[in-house]
């Protein structure tokens, strides 16, 4: 295996750049309308809590890969009392502009359309426009238990890996088969290891090359997580992530046929790469336990900007990066030095969001950035700042 870049290493990559130019909404969770001309690099969403601000970059999340980052049921992100929504957005690359259009509709299915023209299948959508999202809801990856961060690796890893995809699927169509079969052992009695066979062959050929990828990909991402987690925390605390699994130590197989009397008495298979887990440490101690909520949220933010670099390198594509509300229980020099990444080449578009108009402005003045202020405010039209500066 190749020997991971380092963030530096990524960043030097070139890189085709895009931006959202337009965003226009209808009907869109607290929406009834909305419609924003953006600036190419810092957009600010300013105001009180519940006015809508994280709904704009769940619009700009649901163009790009054709759902909500909150909420996986279509119909909930509709305004209540009607019947359908739209989100559409004007794309700026550099082969041309993009117009993107998605539709939901109450009894219908979902459509995505891009120049007019509808996608027969959203996969083919995923992917063309990236973007990272950086919310309060990452949490959950700290405090949930271990198929929220499963879940986080394999939405990772899939983006840019059919194979992987291929693999997941196949090795969760047997799992399903295996554990029915173990349920009409218990009902029935009687079974016997031999007739799992089938699907132990499954398990043991899709189950394994779940793992090897998982561990490379997370060979490439730990480097980038450490490396900015000691940029925005200033070096104050080393942090770690660990692939727990079974198989880093055992074969599937061996571990399929160890665990049989417990499986049968459990009625489910309770070995393989569904029972995988991350961990996420601070000075070698679980971060969930020992790490204030300034570090997880450090953490998390390091862990997606880590994202960030692999979306970028292995895409080739620089993503849009969304910041939700980040910056409450941070303190200001890690804020700072945060913000401080953005006036580099390391981004493109940003869309960030906080209830504290002057602690954006503090936090960005200096920084060569061109930056956009939108103010929101209940029940009145989001209104851009007078001043389009570009902060120098």
């Amino acid at each position: 295996m190749a020997k991971p870049r380092s963030p530096e290493a990524n960043f030097a990559l070139p890189a085709m750049s895009f931006h959202l130019s337009h965003l226009h909404l209808l009907h869109f969770r607290n929406h009834r309308e909305a419609e924003l001309e953006l600036g190419p690099e810092v957009n600010c969403f300013v105001g009180p809590n519940g006015v809508g601000k994280t709904n704009l970059l769940d619009a700009v999340h649901y163009l790009a890969l054709a759902k909500s980052y909150f909420d996986a049921v279509d119909m909930h992100n509709i305004l209540d009392g009607e019947e359908y929504f739209m989100v559409q957005g004007a794309v700026r690359t550099d082969q041309g502009d993009d117009n993107l259009l998605c539709t939901v509709r109450k009894g219908q299915r979902k459509v995505l359309s891009r120049n007019r023209k509808e996608y027969d299948r959203l996969a083919d959508h995923v992917g063309r426009y990236p973007v990272v999202m950086i919310t309060p809801y990452d949490a959950q990856l700290v405090l949930e238990g271990s198929e929220v961060r499963r879940r986080f690796l394999d939405g990772l890893i899939a983006q840019f890996d059919k194979a992987y995809l291929e693999a997941l699927i196949r090795y969760n169509r047997a799992l399903a088969q295996r554990n029915t079969l173990l349920k009409r052992f218990a009902e029935q009695g009687g079974g016997a290891l031999q007739m799992l066979e089938p699907w132990d062959m499954q398990l043991v050929q899709y189950g394994t090359a779940v793992h090897e990828a998982r561990r490379a990909f997370l060979a490439d991402l730990v480097p980038l997580l450490t490396d900015h987690y000691a940029g925005i925390s200033g070096q104050r605390e080393a942090v770690g992530l660990e692939y727990r699994s079974a198989l880093n130590e055992t074969p599937l197989e061996a571990l399929l046929n160890a665990a049989w009397e417990r499986d049968r008495a459990a009625t489910h298979t309770t070995v393989g790469v569904h029972k995988d887990d991350l961990v996420f440490t601070i000075n070698g101690q679980p971060l969930k336990r020992y790490g204030s909520q300034g570090q997880q949220k450090t953490f998390l933010i390091a862990l997606k900007l880590a994202q960030f670099d692999l979306t970028r390198s292995r895409s080739g594509i620089r993503p849009i990066l969304l910041l939700d509300d980040i910056f409450d229980k941070i303190d200001p020099q890690r804020m700072r030095h945060l913000l401080k990444l953005l006036s580099g080449q390391r981004f493109g578009q940003v869309l960030i969001t906080d209830t504290d108009a002057a602690r954006l402005h503090t936090a960005l003045d200096g920084l060569a950035l061109d930056v956009r202020f939108f103010h929101l405010d209940h029940g009145r039209p989001i209104a851009l700042e007078t001043i389009e500066r570009t902060v120098a």
